[in-house]
């Protein structure tokens, strides 16, 4: 006992305790802890090689053999960096047919897709590897399931219509930018665009996920919505409206002018024969 004793008060007593006590925490995690999910972590390695591959046939020339983006000698970027941009904004981009573009100009414009799902998703995933970033968003992210149109009207009214005018027919922005009509844009890359800001638009990071689904539930109902009086013209507000006023009114009233001044002529004409 004396002997057990004299160890226990020996200086290096205390840190072999502590050691045991780490190798039996160890082993006993060792044990329980749940098996790795390497079939899912190969598959996403695939994904992103694949990716990777794609995007130095189709997008390096643009942003870099490393995503980092191209600068021009005048300061000016051929492609912007897409490092930390997410795979939503690749979703968004490459989906909506926005890029690759076809030639360097201020504003993508919307057009045909040139990729299948399974190459956007393999894009993604590449550029998603590369920084933390936007997800793509999951189908619940953008039900309106129990949504409120009248929310999102205030919403859209006080931070959209700036832009995309009062019933998202969009709308002609500075030096050759315009914000694209929304009608027809589907409610995921509408999500999309919120969260990534594309080209000119700004970041709404501070909607929450209610919010976005809001704003979803009133742009259908503007698409579901019939023209009370009459047709819309684009829905593009008072210069459209403006534009037939003068063009209808006014010039029908010109044309009535005309025609009674050449008939009032004839009618003196006949009367002095």
């Amino acid at each position: 006992m004396k002997k057990l004793s004299t160890h226990r008060r020996h200086p290096l007593a205390g840190l072999v305790v502590v050691l045991l006590g780490l190798v039996v925490a160890g082993s006993l995690y060792a044990a329980v802890r749940p098996a790795a999910a390497d079939g899912s972590s190969s598959s996403d390695t695939d994904l992103i090689a694949e990716g990777r591959e794609l995007f130095v046939v189709g997008c390096a020339s643009c942003h870099g053999l490393n995503a980092e983006g191209i600068e021009m000698q005048s300061g000016s970027n051929n492609g912007p960096s897409l490092i930390g941009v997410g795979a939503a904004a690749v979703d968004f981009q490459v989906e909506t047919g926005r890029m690759p573009m076809a030639r360097p100009d201020v504003q993508a414009p919307r057009k045909e897709g040139m990729y299948s799902d399974e190459e956007i998703a393999a894009l993604a995933a590449y550029v998603a590897s590369l920084a933390p970033g936007p997800a793509i968003p999951a189908p619940e992210e953008y039900s309106t399931e129990g949504a409120s149109v009248a929310r999102g009207g205030e919403f859209f009214r006080t931070n959209c219509t700036a832009c995309h005018n009062f019933a998202g027919a969009g709308g002609a922005l500075a030096e050759g930018r315009y914000a694209p009509p929304l009608k027809g844009v589907s409610p995921e890359h509408i999500v999309e665009a919120i969260v990534t800001g594309p080209q000119q638009m700004p970041v709404f990071s501070w909607l929450e996920p209610q919010d976005r689904k809001d704003i979803i539930a009133y742009l259908e109902r503007l698409e579901e919505q019939p023209a009370y009086g009459g047709s819309p013209l684009g829905s593009l507000g008072p210069v459209t409206e403006g534009l037939w006023g003068w063009l209808g009114g006014i010039g029908s009233l010109v044309l009535a002018s005309v025609w009674i001044g050449n008939n009032g002529v004839r009618a003196g004409k006949k009367k002095q024969q």
